[in-house]
């Protein structure tokens, strides 16, 4: 996977861009990153904020290493499964973008 498949694939799971990079937010305090992909020139960086707000690498791998899980399309060899509650943060900033557009327009 590249960069644009990557960004295409976050923002498609859950994820907004925070100052330049697809991030994932608390969900107390959905405007403060959490979680980020840092791309690099030939390299993605993932990285979590620590509790006292510095960025902490957690994995990186070259674009080429990284593929789209066959079944659920994660990016497979990026170490998301390192974070324990990956899934469940992902779900929860995706559900907050669907339901803040609910019933936007609908008056």
């Amino acid at each position: 996977m590249d960069r644009e498949e990557l960004t295409k694939w976050a923002l498609a799971n859950g994820w907004q861009i925070i100052a330049g990079c697809p991030s994932l937010t608390k969900p107390s305090a959905p405007k403060e990153a959490i979680v980020r992909m840092v791309f690099k020139a030939t390299l993605v960086n993932l990285e979590a904020k620590k509790p006292a707000g510095k960025w902490e690498k957690i994995s990186g791998a070259p674009y080429n290493k990284i593929t789209a899980d066959e079944d659920t399309g994660v990016p497979q060899g990026l170490g998301f499964e390192i974070i324990p509650s990956f899934s469940s943060l992902m779900r929860d900033n995706k559900d907050r973008q669907t339901f803040a557009n609910f019933g936007k327009g609908s008056l």
